[in-house]
C-alpha cells in the first residue's frame, strides 16, 4: 500500500506556485513541463515529489491580489524581482 505523504506528514517537495496573466492551455502546459524538467534535473528530486500549481490572475487584479499581498511582503525571499536577479 502506498503512503499518502500529505496524510502521513511525509515531505512532498518542492512545491512551485506560479501566478501569471491568463494564457492558452498549450502555453500553460508547456511552461509547467519546462519548469518540471529543469526542476528534476537541477534539484535532483524524483518526479513523485514535485507539485506545480498555476493560478491565472487578471492584469487588473495583479497589483492588489499578487504584488501587494504576496510579493512585497516577502521581498526578502524574492530571487528575481521586477526582472532583476537578486543573487550573484
Amino acid at each position: 500500500m502506498k503512503k499518502n505523504h500529505l496524510r502521513t506528514g511525509g515531505t512532498v517537495m518542492p512545491y512551485i506556485s506560479i501566478k501569471a496573466y491568463p494564457r492558452d492551455e498549450e502555453t500553460k502546459k508547456k511552461l509547467v513541463e519546462q519548469i518540471n524538467e529543469v526542476l528534476l534535473k537541477t534539484w535532483g528530486c524524483p518526479q513523485k515529489a514535485v507539485t506545480i500549481s498555476l493560478e491565472e490572475v487578471e492584469a487588473a487584479d495583479w497589483n492588489s491580489k499578487v504584488r501587494e499581498q504576496e510579493i512585497l511582503p516577502n521581498d526578502d525571499k524574492m530571487m528575481i524581482l521586477d526582472g532583476q536577479k537578486r543573487y550573484e
